[in-house]
């Protein structure tokens, strides 16, 4: 049997970063790479080509820095709300 792919979606989604991240918030995946256990992914911002960087993929698992798709900034000042909201019940 087959090794399950870990990020099997990974190459062309979208992803928009919480904070700018090298001046932009929307990034693309255009590029995968696996090095032992571990995932990475190349991403392009959607504004500028030239701007570029890889990451490892576990890293946009993360709520509070990467969210799946391209939010708006209405969108995303909700999605920090709600984050702060969780955080503040999590230490209560």
């Amino acid at each position: 049997m087959a090794k399950k792919q870990k990020f099997p979606h990974l190459v062309g989604s979208k992803w928009t970063a919480l904070q700018k991240t090298w001046g932009w918030r929307h990034f693309q995946v255009v590029n995968r790479k696996n090095q032992g256990e571990w995932v990475f992914a190349e991403m392009v911002a959607s504004c500028d080509r030239n701007v570029r960087f890889w990451i490892n993929a576990k890293a946009l698992k993360d709520r509070t820095m990467w969210q799946a798709g391209w939010q708006t900034l209405q969108e995303i000042q909700n999605i920090e709300i709600d984050l702060s909201d969780e955080m503040r019940s999590e230490i209560l």
